[in-house]
């Protein structure tokens, strides 16, 4: 049988469970980022693929199946933009070792499993990594309204035909 996770807000914390028992926890003011990695352009909330979320010393990443990229990110979008953490970027750029990936059937890599790793393991990594932002999901949409708008001026350096 298949697990069911998900996260959630309680007070200051991010909340992990696996089959409604609580797996871990995470103080929300201790987060220095988050990435969220996209498939396609990123435009829905089903584009989006797994987060890491720096804390400390230590990584945690989040697939798409934890909920924490629509409820943890969601709910709170004020507590997102004030702090001016969250980074974007194509999962064409970002990959991630094989041993954080989860199989999907008969050698196939599959997208990342749940973890907690040390930050150090992914630093040089999401270093090389090309991140959008900061910006949050609500200011990512404005954003792509305005350079879809013609005479743009929100992208300089691009031309529009």
């Amino acid at each position: 049988m298949k697990a069911n996770w998900r996260t959630a807000w309680q007070g200051p914390e991010i909340v992990i469970y696996r089959d409604e028992v609580i797996v871990d926890r995470i103080d929300a003011h201790q987060i220095e980022r988050v990435v969220f990695v996209y498939h396609g352009s990123g435009d829905s909330p089903g584009d989006l693929l797994y987060a890491i979320v720096e804390a400390g010393d230590e990584a945690l990443i989040f697939p798409d199946f934890t909920g924490f990229a629509g409820r943890v990110n969601f709910e709170r979008h004020a507590f997102w933009a004030e702090r001016g953490s969250v980074f974007w970027v194509s999962d064409r750029h970002a990959s991630l070792p094989a041993r954080l990936r989860r199989g999907r059937g008969f050698l196939r890599a599959g997208g990342p499993q749940y973890a907690r790793v040390p930050r150090a393991d992914l630093s040089a990594l999401i270093g090389g990594w090309p991140l959008e932002g900061p910006q949050t999901w609500e200011q990512r949409k404005w954003r792509r309204i305005e350079n879809s708008r013609p005479f743009s001026n929100s992208a300089p350096g691009q031309l529009r035909a």
